[in-house]
Formats: structure tokens, sequence, C-alpha cells
């Protein structure tokens, strides 16, 4: 059986956790959290798939609307997530880009952004692009 060609780019609409969440009957930040997981999962995967470009449609305006707990709960997994996967995010070649507005998130969120984009700015690998606080 002939095999056929991997797309370059995969795009990923990041939905479902909130669900994800009820059904387990934990909190809902306890969903983005699991949605946080498999992406790193996927980013993995992606990689060494030799997947050149991926997509995550990750924070969009509209997102604004849920709760603040909700919100900060996202906001603060920004964190936990940079802080903990960086170190391999880089050692796996990963170049990540940010789209959206993320400058109106909380300081934290921003800092730790901008020292990943920093840090991660000179690799050649996997291109991870993160919508943040997009809109259209």
């Amino acid at each position: 059986m002939e095999r056929k060609p991997l797309p370059a780019h995969v795009g990923i609409i990041m939905d479902g956790n909130g669900r994800w969440a009820k059904a387990h009957g934990v909190p809902r930040v306890m969903g983005h959290n699991a949605g946080m997981q498999s992406m790193k999962k996927i980013v993995i995967a992606t990689s060494n798939m030799g997947i050149k470009y991926l997509t995550v449609y990750a924070f969009s305006t509209e997102n604004w609307k849920r709760s603040t707990e909700e919100v900060s709960g996202i906001f603060n997994l920004i964190v936990k997530y940079v802080n903990s996967e960086l170190e391999e995010l880089d050692a796996n070649n990963v170049h990540i880009n940010i789209f959206g507005q993320y400058d109106m998130l909380p300081q934290a969120s921003i800092d730790a952004i901008d020292r990943m984009v920093g840090r991660l700015k000179d690799n050649d690998g996997l291109v991870f692009n993160i919508a943040l606080n997009y809109g259209g």
C-alpha cells in the first residue's frame, strides 16, 4: 500500500475542554490543563512526523466572556507550561510564533511568552504558531 504524503501544515482549534471537564466532573480549568497536556503530545508527534507547521487556535477574543476564574486559570496555565516545557521545546528545535494581541494578557503571561519566543527564535525545526487573543 502506497503511503500518502503528510501535510506540511496542520491547524487545530482547541475546543471542548469545558465539555471534557464537565464529563469528568472536574472544574473547567482542569479541562484546559488536559488540553495543554494533549497539545504537548501533539507538538512532539508533529515534529517527529516531519510536519513543518502546526497552528493552534488557543484563545480568541470571544473567550474573554468566560468567567474570570476560567480566564485567569488559562493564563496561569500558559506560565506553567512555558516554565515546564521550554527546555524540551528548545531541545526539539521547535520555533514558536504568537499570532494575536497577546499584550493584553496578564503581565506574567506576557513575560513567559516573550521569554519562550526569544529563547526559541533561532530554532529551525517545527514552526509552532499559537493564536492568542485573536479575532476575525
